[in-house]
């Protein structure tokens, strides 16, 4: 008898753990390890960048310069590489427009034709960034003038095609005493121009004073437009330089950080990688927070200026970098 009941006892004890140890397989593979959940319910999703990506045409100005790149032919190379957005260059159509004096003919040509460009290829046309066209912030009030008639060719482009602003540089004086008055009437001129055509008239921080973001801040508060606004560049903060390199440079992530709050668009300027893929002269991390923490979520326009990899290389150096950081903050 007892050896019976230490044998149902000791069957009793077996069943018990036997029933244990299923219920602890089901529930090991109920959980299972992370890369089993994914693969039972499929790929998980990449989060969603807070910006959207576009393409400034700059990047490939030694191609279009070098003929190897219709400029035409721009919104295709873009859709190629990733982009969702254009970024137009005024300069890299000289060759189209020097014959006809930048004549309505060409305009319109340049118009029909990028939107034709860009349709076929399902891309926005975000901005044209206007250079060559005189200096918004000269002294010599006519000359002043004229240089906003010049860009208003490009802000009816601009409306034509659909971008919601131009880019403008503000040159034209080197002493703030003149140039901030000089700048803010030169501003207002053209965004009141623009405000009627619904275009916004931003201005990057591009050499000299406009690289002093505090000025330029200045300047934005004295214009006081809605329609105008900035487009800060990661990479452009050197107020004075000679032959031999920048002389004087300006605090890029507090400029950025002042600039932001009026930002329309966003530039995220690249020249060289390391190993790892990072910029090595600007935290992309650094910079994506303080952009993020603005509550932009706009177009970034990827723009690499560097000579260690070729164009193309250099592109998808920086959209890789931009999409790997922004994961990192999501």
């Amino acid at each position: 008898m007892k050896r019976r009941n230490f044998i149902h006892r000791s069957t009793q004890a077996g069943v018990a753990v036997s029933l244990l140890g299923i219920t602890a397989c089901k529930q090991a593979k109920k959980e299972g390890t992370k890369e089993e959940r994914e693969t039972e319910s499929g790929p998980q999703e990449t989060p969603t960048p807070f910006f959207k990506l576009s393409l400034a045409q700059w990047s490939l100005h030694e191609m279009i310069e070098g003929g190897q790149l219709d400029p035409y032919r721009f919104a295709e190379k873009a859709k190629s590489l990733g982009f969702s957005g254009v970024e137009y260059v005024s300069q890299l159509y000289g060759k189209q427009q020097e014959a006809a004096a930048f004549s309505d003919e060409a305009m319109q040509y340049f118009v029909e034709r990028n939107n034709e460009e860009a349709q076929k290829h399902g891309l926005q046309n975000v901005l044209i960034m206007i250079d060559e066209q005189g200096d918004l912030a000269t002294s010599e009030e006519s000359d002043r003038i004229a240089a906003v008639e010049n860009h208003c060719k490009w802000v009816d482009a601009a409306a034509a095609m659909g971008c919601h602003s131009v880019r403008v540089n503000l040159n034209g004086s080197s002493e703030p005493e003149t140039w901030i008055p000089n700048s803010v009437d030169g501003l207002r001129r053209l965004a009141t121009y623009a405000s009627d055509k619904n275009i916004n008239v931003l201005v990057e921080n591009h050499g000299g004073l406009s690289s002093n973001a505090s000025l330029l801040v200045q300047v934005m508060r004295e214009v006081g437009m809605d329609n105008c606004g900035t487009l800060p560049d990661f990479g452009n903060f050197c107020i004075s330089e000679d032959d031999s390199g920048c002389l004087e440079n300006y605090d890029r992530y507090k400029g950025v950080e002042e600039l932001m709050p009026y930002a329309k668009a966003v530039s995220a300027k690249s020249n060289n990688f390391d190993v790892s893929g990072n910029e090595t002269g600007i935290n992309y991390l650094k910079m994506l927070e303080i952009v993020k923490d603005a509550g932009y979520n706009g177009f970034i326009g990827v723009e690499y200026e560097g000579s260690e990899l070729g164009e193309e290389a250099g592109i998808i150096a920086t959209r890789d970098l931009l999409l790997k950081v922004a994961k990192q903050i999501s």
